[in-house]
């Protein structure tokens, strides 16, 4: 027999954590989005049972109330199964959505799909002149035969949705695979226990604890969002077009890069690190919906344009740049940003998301002529899978090779040299750090390339030229990438200890471009590898890759003042004022300086009265192949300061 009370008391609670959680869900303002509308419509739905089980319950610990108003038990019962009946579609098609694998379904395939549910929907719709689902007799009620099959088309879509999920694991996060996980075990377990005893009536509120799961995971999209914004982070877009290329969905990406975000953020302040995204983000948004848009980097959104919208990509792209012909306020600034526009189809232009990022993060040419960059303009991603091929194949081939390039003291004498490395591949030619590292970051292949160098290196040390000739060490160049990996401190140990030399005649150099969660990281790799005696430079000062706060936290034995620095020296009064304060500012913190780009004896002249440390520069040698340069410093064929 049925304990009303206990079957009270759990639609009850069912009751109130679905109204709770749909009144929080539209607070959020979480609806826009296709999921959203199928999540809220669920939760709706099982209210809605929560309060026909309520009906139900009073019903039936009070006979008398259905003998004075049968129609009530009728309608609670009647509004029952037409609701209950749509949840595993709808569930089918939430999963679907979240996971792109609705974006694939041919309409002749969604009407088969649909069928069962219309079928079903149109049993119990029908159901009060044919009696084939439910029924009550002298007020009790009965389950049709047409119950068997309702259960069976619900069964079939919540099988399909863990196809789907199964299909599409890759692609969706962990969080979201946990929690749609938890909602398959609970409505698993609740109707189990309600088919195995019908008392219980525990289907409803299992249904609403795993949707509660879904809702704190799935559409709860904080790790989603890019920090101070309604816009989608990297991690998001990635997982995204992932998505999206597992079910062979066609559509268009339009990226938007400013291109003069430097100037941008030295005029508005460094605090305002959202700066040009809250400038553009009220127009983005005009332009399509938010939940299309992601934030790249803080100069750059990607924005993915579906069906119809993929058609006119290249008409967004023309009216989105006039848009940026005009200046942008920001408080109360008033902003010109110089942007490029890029459009890739997918995924006929951009194959996997590898490509994708090399978009986003790769060099690109500016130009005034030309500033909505497509087909033939995206030749690069093209450019970087052959040089990928090159990395790979360099070292059984023998294509790499270590240039170096000497440093001198201010006085003139040899104070030791940068190496740099280079690849002679048979079919590309000569290729140039500029180029190979950042894709060499991107595949994984930084760490053999970084350890080929330093072994170059300690070999060159082993064999004692390097002190025959007075060198006080040989700068090595560092991917931070590298750094960053498990394991790298005792790596690169292990290499300098095969070779049994001084450590402190290799002066790592590294661009400092961390993010702020990996600072720590970084600095600590730092530390540990000059307590082992190794010396650390910081390069590129003065790009805007590296600043003032490094130099204060990150322990530095030499700052490498970028060429940028010296030659605007030259050009203007300014210029000179920035070189003269940054050098005061680096010899007040009690570290070197080595200035690169000397090309004139006027610039040595400048840097000597400014007491810099070291030089390095055109003036002196180009970088150049270890045969070359042994000749170089063993013959002293070196232009003298004096």
């Amino acid at each position: 027999m049925m304990n009303y009370t206990f079957a009270f008391g759990i639609a009850l609670s069912a009751l109130l954590i679905c109204v709770v959680n749909i009144v929080y869900t539209i607070i959020q303002k979480r609806t826009d989005k296709t999921q959203n509308k199928l999540f809220l419509t669920i939760y709706i739905f099982l209210a809605i049972n929560a309060g026909d089980d309520i009906v139900t319950a009073l019903f039936g610990a009070n006979p008398f109330l259905a003998q004075k108003a049968p129609y009530v038990m009728y309608a609670s019962s009647y509004i029952y199964f037409a609701t209950h009946t749509l949840l595993c579609p709808l569930f089918f098609y939430y999963v679907s959505n979240i996971s792109f694998a609705s974006t694939r379904v041919s309409n002749l395939k969604m009407i088969l799909i649909s069928m069962p549910m219309v079928i079903t929907e149109l049993m119990s719709l029908t159901n009060p002149l044919t009696h084939i689902v439910w029924y009550y007799e002298d007020y009790v009620y009965h389950r049709g035969k047409g119950m068997t099959l309702i259960y069976v088309a619900a069964l079939v879509y919540y099988v399909m949705a863990i196809v789907v999920l199964v299909n599409s694991w890759r692609v969706i996060s962990e969080k979201r695979k946990n929690a749609l996980v938890f909602f398959v075990v609970m409505v698993a377990a609740g109707v189990t226990l309600q088919m195995i005893r019908y008392s219980l009536r525990f289907e409803i509120l299992s249904e609403v604890l795993g949707l509660l799961g879904a809702m704190m995971a799935v559409e709860n999209e904080d790790e989603r969002l890019y920090p101070g914004t309604s816009f989608y982070n990297r991690a998001a877009l990635n997982l995204d077009i992932e998505g999206c290329m597992k079910h062979n969905r066609k559509f268009s990406l339009l990226l938007i890069r400013v291109n003069n975000h430097d100037i941008v953020n030295r005029l508005v302040g460094s605090g305002e690190i959202n700066a040009i995204i809250d400038m553009i983000s009220d127009y983005i948004k005009s332009v399509v919906k938010r939940y299309y848009v992601y934030v790249a980097d803080r100069s750059t959104i990607v924005i993915t344009l579906y069906d119809e919208m993929s058609d006119k990509a290249d008409t967004i792209a023309e009216n989105v740049l006039k848009r940026f012909d005009d200046a942008w306020e920001y408080k109360d600034f008033s902003v010109l940003l110089n942007a490029t526009v890029m459009v890739a189809d997918i995924p006929s232009q951009i194959k996997n998301t590898s490509e994708l990022f090399y978009m986003l993060d790769g060099k690109t040419a500016v130009s005034k002529e030309k500033r909505v960059l497509r087909d033939d303009d995206l030749g690069f991603i093209m450019r970087k899978q052959t040089v990928e091929e090159a990395l790979s194949r360099g070292f059984s081939e023998n294509s790499y090779e270590v240039y170096y390039q000497p440093t001198y003291n201010l006085d003139g004498t040899l104070h030791g040299a940068e190496a740099l490395i280079r690849i002679h591949d048979k079919e590309l030619g000569n290729l140039y750090p500029d180029e190979f590292i950042p894709i060499a970051e991107q595949s994984g292949l930084i760490d053999d390339i970084d350890n080929f160098v330093l072994e170059e290196v300690c070999q060159f040390i082993k064999s004692g030229i390097p002190h025959k000739y007075g060198m006080s060490g040989i700068n090595v160049n560092l991917s931070v990438v590298h750094c960053m990996r498990p394991g790298f401190v005792e790596e690169i140990n292990g290499i300098a200890d095969k070779y049994g030399i001084r450590k402190r005649m290799i002066n790592f150099e590294v661009t400092e471009s961390v993010a702020a969660s990996d600072y720590e990281i970084f600095s600590n790799v730092i530390f540990r590898l000059k307590k082992e005696g190794f010396m650390f430079s910081m390069d590129d000062y003065g790009t805007g890759y590296s600043n003032v706060n490094s130099i204060f936290t990150l322990d530095f034995d030499v700052i490498k003042i970028d060429k940028s620095i010296l030659w605007g020296a030259e050009t203007n009064e300014l210029g000179m004022t920035i070189l003269e304060n940054t050098i005061r500012m680096i010899q007040q913190m009690k570290r070197k300086i080595l200035v690169e780009g000397v090309e004139t004896q006027e610039q040595i002249k400048l840097l000597e009265k400014l007491k810099v440390d070291y030089l390095q520069g055109f003036y002196f040698s180009k970088p150049i192949p270890k045969k070359e340069f042994l000749k170089l410093i063993s013959m002293e064929k070196v232009k003298t300061i004096t």
